[in-house]
């Protein structure tokens, strides 16, 4: 075991110095292209009957490339995973091949899905958007919330100690309900929350254009807006204090306020902060049509149905668009509201 990891840690060095991929630790699957809210800052559910999903066959077919990466993580986002009706087949492939399986999901069908859930998924990483009338309200789904609740608490009643953790889109429909959202994280048993600004400007999340003004501004703070998010941040390093100690806000108070940067950088009032990522490096995110992506938001570079994974991330195209792309001036990469970056002694 000790050589392996040695063995996959130059690996993962080789890839960031030659731009080849030797190592992918993590990759990221869309099991299912529908979901199952409508929530106002995502376009996923407008394609809802246009149905695309991964199969077994496409997962099993991953495998040799999966094998030869070494990698050691996958996470099946969405649209909602668990709407695709193979979804634990999908997963014990991943199981039997010894990789752990993460699940990114809005928490609706948590509780009638618990029991294969702590058998076949190493985590849970669930939605969480305001307290229970802004969740239902931005998720447009009556009851969302009480589901999600009732599906962690369940989770909560059968292991104790599975991890749950909660992501939440920090925007204009619900920044004033920050702290709310914090305490209902913690009521709720969730062990770490995590925050980040919303993508006003690329093509993910199904947008077939990228939103212009009338539509970002739904979800894009005002100018006037700014002066309260930042008070608003502020208090919560001040009155939080311990959650940053302890871990379970997983940003530092300096992330936290870039946050609040990145909504100020569309007026001009600053840069859009700087993110160390190397996420095409280190992961990929395939589509439920098979389409491989360098991360969420670039184009895609290739599609499993024609080529295997490694044939593609290791194309001349793919391999001169890493060692070509700057992610201080690549427009995308710039507004760009995550980032990856794991060194290569990190495990996923």
């Amino acid at each position: 075991m000790l050589l392996q990891s040695i063995n996959h840690t130059y690996q993962r060095y080789r890839t960031l110095k030659t731009h080849r991929i030797s190592a992918l630790p993590i990759v990221i699957l869309m099991p299912h292209s529908a979901c199952n809210c409508r929530c106002v800052m995502c376009d996923i559910w407008k394609d809802n009957k246009n149905l695309k999903q991964l199969t077994e066959q496409d997962v099993s077919g991953l495998l040799d490339s999966l094998k030869k990466f070494g990698t050691r993580q996958v996470v099946m986002s969405g649209g909602e995973a668990l709407l695709n009706q193979n979804f634990f087949g999908l997963c014990e492939i991943l199981k039997s091949a010894g990789i752990k399986v993460s699940l990114l999901t809005t928490g609706l069908s948590v509780k009638a899905h618990a029991e294969k859930l702590l058998k076949y998924v190493n985590d849970i990483i669930v939605s969480l958007d305001g307290d229970q009338p802004l969740h239902d309200a931005i998720r447009n789904i009556p009851g969302a919330f009480q589901k999600l609740k009732d599906g962690v608490e369940h989770i909560r009643s059968i292991n104790p100690k599975y991890r749950i953790t909660a992501r939440t889109v920090i925007h204009r429909l619900n920044f004033w309900n920050w702290s709310s959202i914090i305490y209902q994280a913690r009521l709720m048993g969730i062990d770490q929350v995590s925050f980040l600004p919303a993508d006003v400007s690329s093509h993910a999340f199904n947008r077939q254009m990228a939103w212009e003004e009338p539509r970002q501004n739904e979800i894009l703070l005002s100018e006037r807006e700014l002066p309260e998010l930042k008070a608003i941040i502020e208090r919560i390093i001040d009155e939080c204090s311990e959650d940053f100690t302890n871990g379970f806000i997983a940003e530092s108070p300096e992330k936290l306020m870039d946050i609040y940067r990145y909504y100020a950088a569309y007026y001009g009032l600053n840069p859009f902060p700087f993110k160390k990522c190397n996420a095409p490096w280190v992961s990929t995110v395939i589509e439920a049509d098979g389409s491989v992506r360098p991360c969420f938001f670039h184009e895609a570079i290739g599609n499993i149905k024609d080529s295997s994974l490694a044939t593609i991330l290791n194309s001349d195209d793919a391999i001169n668009w890493r060692k070509t792309l700057d992610m201080s001036t690549n427009s995308t990469c710039v507004k760009c509201v995550c980032s990856l970056n794991l060194s290569p002694r990190m495990n996923p």
